[in-house]
């Protein structure tokens, strides 16, 4: 399982975005995004570049950090 951070979130609407987001990344699974962490977590049906994961956080607006 692989975690990211993401700053930024404020309601449920921004949850979503973030899973919206993810979930368009080929080979993201199981994604669970946490208001309350801060963070998002996924699994990978194939190896995803960490590049595209923090991209696509980015892009809808939040701040992505590093992911573990």
């Amino acid at each position: 399982m692989k975690k990211v951070e993401v700053k930024g979130m404020s309601c449920m609407h921004c949850v979503s975005s973030v899973e919206k987001a993810l979930s368009a990344i080929e080979g993201v699974t199981d994604i669970a995004v946490s208001l309350e962490d801060s963070c998002a977590t996924y699994e990978e049906a194939t190896p995803v570049d960490e590049a595209k994961v923090k991209e696509a956080i980015t892009k809808i607006g939040f701040e992505a950090g590093e992911v573990k």
